[in-house]
């Protein structure tokens, strides 16, 4: 439970992060059957699929370092079920980009780190 409150935690600061910066959230936590995305928005040159990982220190790795290849090719099959069932009409020329954020969790303070464009994805 404590892991998925520190992830709630981080998903909510990233969401509010990514308004601040002019994004329109899409969707939260979309599922497609096991795949799922964090946050979705809809900002001045594009979709963003972004997927959050919050970590609290100790720490082996920079949470954005979880981000792997495996990792990846679910984030676009994701993507893909987004689009495939969206509802809401995007423009024909709109690009996409798959970002992570990395929270970090210490007492009270929350450091982001925002990588946009984290991966191009490959089609699989």
């Amino acid at each position: 439970m404590e892991r998925k409150k520190v992830g709630d935690e981080g998903e909510e600061a990233v969401s509010r992060y990514l308004e601040a910066g002019g994004h329109r959230i899409l969707a939260r936590n979309y599922r497609a059957g096991h795949l799922e995305l964090d946050i979705v928005t809809l900002a001045q040159d594009g979709v963003h699929f972004v997927e959050v990982k919050t970590r609290r220190p100790p720490m082996q790795l920079d949470p954005q370092e979880c981000v792997t290849l495996p990792k990846q090719k679910k984030l676009v099959k994701a993507a893909l079920a987004f689009l495939a069932r969206s509802r809401s009409p995007l423009p024909a020329d709109v690009e996409y980009h798959f970002d992570v954020a990395a929270v970090v969790i210490e007492n009270d303070n929350r450091v982001i780190s925002y990588f946009p464009d984290a991966f191009i994805p490959i089609y699989y």
